[in-house]
């Protein structure tokens, strides 16, 4: 009996090899994903102006073949990809296939939006873009329309809310926008600040305030002086005057802003004509702040700074003294890290004054900020304005369901004098729950409970929520209703 089943199973295997040769396996695992981009093709085709005959001789296949093709009933083979990007000039990247991964991680993020039930697989994203690449393409766009519709939907109610119409834009929101827009992530000017860092750095985190004042004084013929607070960066003559009294971070932070403003001027100019900006100072205001943000890649160099955040897991505290910066700026640069090839982790960041105007923000993630005026009460760095040189901590909750964790810390920046109070407002910085194992701050926060995050909004006259307490204004889109014999915590329902 045993002998019988051995010789079964011998003629069983010896039928499988004859079907399966050796290397099958291997061969499947390395085949080649198939690629079917018929839109492309047919476009391709008629932008040289030519009938399916032309083209498919051309290819050296059937008119039958072709018309498969640009119909995505057969994919694209590796003779034929190979033909109409050396006669056609076709990019491989114009038809999907495996140099689409930002595609499918576009197509994946864009379908992990609360607003659809479920996120996207991996591999059906995969799919979809490999197949169908301009159906993908489409999502993504369509999906992009309606969270800048919504931004707009957003920015004109504060804009009305705050008097202000969005078409007479004063300068600095100008500039504010246009860094928005730009990602808050500056290539040229990154790298530029960078490699003046591993010039001057010697070693070191980041270049220090001598090799600062050795640079300015050999390459910029630029001395070094205390000022008496008149303000905070002057030149006078052929000299720096930095305010003696403000914190040794702000002071080599003004340093390095007029290093990068004389050394990389011409990098600085270029992008501001660039820019597209409508008035001459709002182009003068984006200058100084391509300074400041250049001055921050020379002191926190992108690749180092980058792989410190990661080590100490988003530490601030440890990052400032690692680099000798401030909370505020380390927060900044924590912001600015979306370099396509070596992205940090997607935060938001904002710093908000005593009066609950937003003056700085910006956001990698998908919370957006108020454009005009303050932001939700909820929101934990209205708390922390009160309440210096702490670090409170939330776990926060959008309409839309993305949950959030953000830190926040009160800061005081000395004027040097009685007679010019203090500046006292607050940083705030945070993430998608999703990336909270790599966010110290999260550390202690239930993350799992329903109910454990604070319900925040983006600005009253735009969320929806009902029953919210700290409620200023009415929503814009919805209607109210009065009852005179019953009254909440706000004088109306929401109907």
């Amino acid at each position: 009996m045993g002998n019988k089943s051995n010789a079964n199973l011998q003629n069983r295997s010896a039928r499988f090899c004859k079907t399966f040769p050796a290397g099958y396996y291997m061969t499947q695992m390395t085949k080649p994903q198939r690629i079917f981009a018929g839109q492309s093709v047919r476009a391709l085709r008629e932008r040289h102006g030519m009938k399916q005959a032309e083209m498919a001789q051309a290819l050296a296949i059937s008119v039958s073949y072709l018309s498969q093709i640009e119909n995505d009933d057969r994919p694209l083979t590796a003779p034929i990809l190979a033909t109409l990007t050396r006669r056609f000039g076709m990019a491989r990247d114009d038809i999907g296939g495996e140099s689409s991964d930002a595609r499918a991680e576009a197509l994946m993020r864009a379908a992990s939006d609360p607003i659809f039930a479920d996120p996207l697989d991996e591999a059906l994203a995969s799919r979809a873009v490999r197949q169908l690449p301009h159906l993908a393409e489409r999502f993504v766009a369509l999906h992009r329309a309606y969270r800048h519709a919504g931004e707009r939907l957003q920015m004109l109610d504060e804009a009305l809310g705050a008097g202000t119409e969005s078409a007479a834009r004063l300068p600095w929101e100008e500039v504010r926008d246009w860094f928005h827009d730009a990602g808050n992530y500056i290539d040229k000017l990154d790298r530029a600040g960078e490699d003046l860092a591993l010039r001057l750095a010697t070693g070191a985190p980041s270049p220090g305030t001598a090799a600062l004042e050795r640079f300015a004084c050999d390459h910029l013929g630029l001395g070094v002086a205390d000022g008496d607070g008149r303000a905070l960066r002057m030149i006078d003559r052929d000299c720096l005057v930095l305010d003696s009294a403000q914190p040794a971070e702000t002071r080599r932070f003004q340093l390095a802003h007029q290093i990068v403003a004389q050394a990389l001027e011409r990098e600085i100019a270029e992008v501001v004509a660039g820019s597209g900006l409508s008035t001459q100072a709002a182009r003068e205001l984006l200058a100084v702040g391509l300074a400041n943000y250049t001055a921050g890649a020379l002191l926190m160099p992108y690749a180092a700074f980058r792989a410190a955040a990661l080590e100490e897991r988003h530490d601030i505290d440890r990052l400032t003294r690692r680099f000798a910066v401030s909370f505020e700026q380390a927060c900044h640069r924590l912001s600015t890290l979306q370099r396509p090839d070596l992205r940090g982790l997607p935060f938001f960041f904002c710093r908000v004054d005593m009066a609950g105007n937003i003056t700085k923000r910006h956001s990698a993630t998908r919370l957006q900020f108020a454009r005009f005026g303050g932001a939700c009460p909820l929101w934990i760095v209205h708390e922390a304005v009160a309440i210096p040189d702490r670090i409170l901590t939330q776990l926060a909750e959008m309409p839309d369901g993305v949950r959030y964790v953000s830190m926040a810390k009160g800061l005081v920046k000395p004027s040097g004098s009685f007679a010019r109070p203090p500046r006292r407002y607050a940083v705030a910085l945070g993430c998608e729950a999703e990336h909270a194992a790599s966010f110290i701050y999260a550390d202690g926060l239930d993350l799992a409970a329903r109910t454990s995050a604070t319900p925040i909004g983006t600005s009253c006259r735009i969320c929806p929520r009902e029953n919210c307490d700290q409620r200023a204004f009415p929503p814009g889109d919805r209607a109210i209703v009065v009852d005179r014999d019953r009254r909440g915590v706000v004088p109306y329902r929401i109907a």
